[in-house]
């Protein structure tokens, strides 16, 4: 059992999530949250580079004889709008970036550019449309975003919006927009300021995984690692559902992970069939120092392992997420504690790997 951990969530480190999650870096444009990770890794790195793409790929080497080479990636993006037609007097047509639902976008506070400069996704009031329109969702091309005459000539076609939410914290919970996957960066940056001394470290903060795991793909290949893991954010898909039959709320029986129960541990999703022996170093790490993890149910989604397992030869590639509620809206939910558990878990299960661990038993 693990007392005193030095890998524990501290305050710094919350008010670095912070940061992070207010940050403005929808795909495509990240370069509010690149500046904040060179910012932290180049006074400590061996070797650090932003490539063509904007990946920031940085390298810390350990010590000692037949290291593992060791990429862990975590996606400085985050869903959101791009202004796509400027239409005057400071209102402007969007297309969503990377999975947004319309429908969670009506009267939205939005923070645009570089510059968060603010403005509100407006739609048809309810008063001028039909009986039939009230009854269907908004589509898209009825909605417009809104900065008004004094901010028309502050904005472009082509920049980038987020919700406007800041991050809060109450207790062991913390809500924000882009918590998926700025709490994986954090996670990142803090291994790398305190890395397994066994491994060579090859951290990857990646750009693009929202809208296809483009960003991992280029890494992959030109880190060239032995083994590989993606940090994330997944859905916890652990809200009570209304059970009409007895009419009442019941228990959701049908989830990806649930708050408060750990690291959640990906066995496969959509993109990866995670490496098994992978899989059985972590969950004997876990069970072995007493952090708390969960199974990542199959089903929908994908991670920057998706891209990177498939790269040169081939990298042995596994999944860890922190779950939060509420992901790719306006504000998620997620548990320091839960953050915490992840955070140890990568970083003592990298402590103990060794070539041993991927050898093949059949």
């Amino acid at each position: 059992m693990l007392e005193n951990d030095f890998m524990q969530v501290n305050n710094d480190q919350i008010v670095m999530l912070e940061r992070l999650c207010n940050a403005c870096a929808v795909s495509g444009d990240e370069g509010e949250v690149r500046s904040i990770v060179l910012e932290q890794v180049q006074p400590v790195a061996d070797e650090v580079s932003v490539d063509p793409m904007g990946n920031v790929l940085a390298k810390r080497y350990g010590a000692g004889e037949r290291r593992m080479r060791v990429m862990v990636a975590a996606h400085m993006d985050e869903v959101g709008l791009m202004l796509t037609n400027d239409e005057g007097d400071g209102v402007f047509r969007f297309e969503t970036v990377g999975g947004i639902a319309a429908q969670q976008l009506p009267a939205k506070e939005m923070s645009i550019g570089s510059d968060h400069i603010p403005g509100i996704v407006g739609a048809v009031p309810i008063h001028l449309t039909s009986l039939s329109e009230r009854q269907k969702d908004i589509p898209l091309d009825n909605m417009r975003i809104d900065v008004g005459t004094e901010n028309a000539g502050k904005v472009k076609i082509g920049d980038r919006a987020v919700f406007a939410t800041k991050f809060h914290q109450q207790g062991n919970s913390i809500s924000a927009k882009a918590i998926d996957d700025r709490i994986g960066v954090a996670i990142l940056l803090r291994l790398f300021t305190n890395p397994p001394p066994n491994i060579d470290l090859f951290a990857a903060f990646t750009v693009q995984e929202e809208v296809g795991l483009r960003g991992a793909r280029v890494a992959a290949f030109a880190l060239d690692p032995d083994l590989a893991v993606a940090l994330d954010c997944t859905p916890a898909n652990d809200l009570p559902g209304w059970d009409e039959g007895e009419d009442q709320w019941a228990k959701n029986t049908r989830y990806n992970t649930r708050l408060g129960e750990g690291a959640a541990i990906y066995v496969a999703d959509r993109g990866t069939l995670s490496d098994p022996r992978l899989v059985s170093h972590f969950v004997k790490i876990a069970e072995e120092t007493g952090i708390s993890y969960q199974f990542r149910q199959p089903g929908g989604g994908a991670t920057d392992a998706g891209a990177i397992h498939t790269q040169r030869s081939g990298i042995p590639s596994i999944s860890v997420s922190v779950p939060a509620r509420h992901i790719h809206t306006a504000v998620a939910i997620a548990r320091i504690s839960d953050w915490e558990n992840t955070q140890k878990l990568i970083f003592h299960s990298l402590t103990g790997i060794t070539r041993d661990s991927l050898n093949r038993n059949g």
